[in-house]
């Protein structure tokens, strides 16, 4: 399996991930999702459309203190990413 540099679901760095990534069924760490968005090969949100995870991902970042203009920058490309290719 390809690994990445950003989760395939939210965008998030994955070197950012404060617990290194999230983890398959057998406890190993994915290379292709952060530990907010999959855990134990599942997805912890697993029914979130591509525009709520665009604005729960805008909100995080406005709560860190970037404008919100910023924020939307961080999330245009979202719907590219692997998860929502389907």
């Amino acid at each position: 399996m390809r690994t990445y540099k950003n989760c395939q679901s939210c965008g998030m760095p994955l070197a950012k991930d404060e617990l290194g990534g999230g983890t398959e069924r057998d406890g190993t760490k994915s290379g292709m999702f952060c530990s907010h968005c999959y855990m134990n090969g599942e997805f912890t949100h697993p029914n979130i459309t591509v525009d709520e995870m665009k604005a729960l991902v805008k909100g995080k970042i406005v709560e860190f203190g970037a404008p919100t203009f910023i924020a939307g920058l961080f999330t245009r490309n979202i719907p590219k990413l692997e998860r929502w290719k389907r």
